[in-house]
């Protein structure tokens, strides 16, 4: 298996520390407010990593944080005129719901970094013994210039870089690159003791410490979006290294950023999307088919149809699968699972997965239409769809209601009825859009209604 390295930018071999496992460590969510669709996007994007390497035999320990102290979750709370507790709580139950409703597997390990205040302070203690960290006032900084390989992953040299939105500056610091391990108390904010008196952790620290805990000093893979690179994962890196002397992580995986219609999504000009909005109005399934039909390391530009894309796919999906009741005790087609595997140990490439995938459903529903035998296609098909998260809902292929409802507003039926859309589909015929009749007589197909035309109409019935 490769995988692209932000650490050294290439392709390199798997190697894991300890044989058949993995320890690997996510950047979750700071619960200042609801998550937006990027947020979705980091979480189903390692899910999906995380599920393969289990398929593949791995005994995954997954970690993903929580980072419930911080100076915008405190801001937030300043705002509402409330205890950053109401803002942390309402936050994580929204993220928690996504989820949930995204498919997204629960964590091995979900630290919560205000439960991990004593492993923060013994690993900041530690660098201001070994001359790696210095106070001033109750604050303590890390000095970045005493760790000579610093800028590593992101290519940020020191000397190259200056004072700004990304670097903070300080006059009490010896360097403006210097960056916070512990904060001293304000009025109204959090706090916990500390040797150098009260105060609560930086950000960057609560990182490594939790990683540290859970995982060890050095450990396989650490993932999170694009946007942490710099300089979340640099200084996790500089200040964990320093400490212990070992490498911190092996492998450095990020995720591409999202776009809206071409436009990148950015919090700061309130260019976001909600993504319980969006769960709320479509299938979390079909949100999920959007985050894996573009490889994670690029940006994703998303789009409402980009969005009936993934409906249409989930529905030759499940219609393939629908055809066939119940489970299948066949052994998987080996030469399937082969191209799907080689697929996938090319960086995780989902996009060519799929397109395993979408080849296996054409030669079942050729063979099902010939009365030939498709045990082991779909025994392989049942395989990648829970690799991918793709698996229909249980219930959802009985409830044949809300399923024309579905298919029924993608093309536009107000009423979200069969009447309306076969009503639609007549208009369609008697203008000769032909394309769009057929749409709605395949879209119906796949979840086993089958649609006649008459010299009254369009009539329907199941099966």
């Amino acid at each position: 298996m490769r995988i692209y390295n932000t650490l050294g930018r290439e392709l390199v071999e798997l190697q894991t520390r300890d044989d058949g496992k993995i320890g690997m460590y996510v950047c979750g969510a700071t619960v200042q407010s609801a998550p937006h669709l990027g947020h979705g996007r980091s979480a189903v994007v390692f899910d999906v990593i995380r599920r393969y390497l289990e398929w593949l035999g791995y005994d995954v320990t997954y970690v993903r944080n929580v980072t419930d102290v911080d100076d915008k979750i405190i801001d937030a709370a300043r705002a509402e005129g409330v205890e950053t507790d109401v803002i942390v709580e309402r936050a994580y139950g929204a993220f928690d719901e996504a989820h949930r409703l995204l498919g997204v597997k629960e964590p091995t390990v979900e630290p919560w970094a205000t439960h991990h205040i004593p492993e923060m302070l013994e690993l900041v203690e530690q660098l201001v013994d070994t001359g790696h960290a210095y106070e001033v006032d109750g604050d303590v900084y890390f000095s970045v210039r005493s760790y000579p390989e610093y800028g590593k992953l992101s290519r940020h040299k020191p000397d190259d870089l200056r004072s700004g939105s990304r670097v903070d500056a300080n006059e009490r610091k010896r360097d403006p690159l210097d960056f916070a391990l512990w904060k001293a108390a304000k009025p109204g904010e959090p706090q916990w003791d500390s040797p150098w008196g009260p105060g609560r952790p930086g950000w960057h620290i609560e990182c490594s410490a939790m990683a540290r805990k859970y995982l060890g000093d050095s450990f396989d893979i650490h993932a999170g979006g694009h946007d942490l690179i710099f300089p979340h994962h640099e200084n996790e890196i500089a200040q964990s290294e320093a400490a212990t002397g070992v490498p911190f992580a092996h492998y450095w995986l990020h995720n591409g950023m999202m776009n809206l219609e071409g436009e990148k999504m950015s919090k700061s000009t309130g260019h976001v999307i909600d993504l319980l909005e969006i769960l709320a109005e479509h299938r979390p399934t079909a949100v999920r088919m959007v985050y894996l039909r573009t490889h994670y390391r690029k940006p994703l530009d998303f789009s409402e149809s980009g969005l009936s894309d993934a409906e249409a796919m989930l529905d030759r999906l499940w219609g393939f699968r629908r055809r066939v009741e119940g489970s299948v005790e066949d052994v998987a087609d080996a030469a399937v699972l082969e191209r799907f595997t080689a697929a996938m140990d090319d960086d995780f490439d989902v996009s060519g997965g799929l397109g395993v995938l979408f080849d296996l459903v054409r030669e079942g529903n050729r063979r099902l239409d010939a009365g030939e035998d498709v045990g082991p296609l779909v025994a392989a098909y049942d395989e990648i769809v829970t690799v991918f998260g793709l698996a229909e809902p249980v219930g959802d292929s009985g409830d044949l209601e809300d399923l024309i409802a579905d298919i029924a507003r993608r093309h536009g039926a107000a009423s979200g009825g069969i009447d309306e859309l076969l009503a639609i589909r007549d208009r369609a015929r008697a203008d000769r859009e032909w394309a769009i009749s057929d749409a709605i007589r395949d879209d119906l197909a796949t979840i086993g209604v089958t649609v006649e035309d008459t010299a009254d109409g369009s009539r329907w019935h199941r099966g």
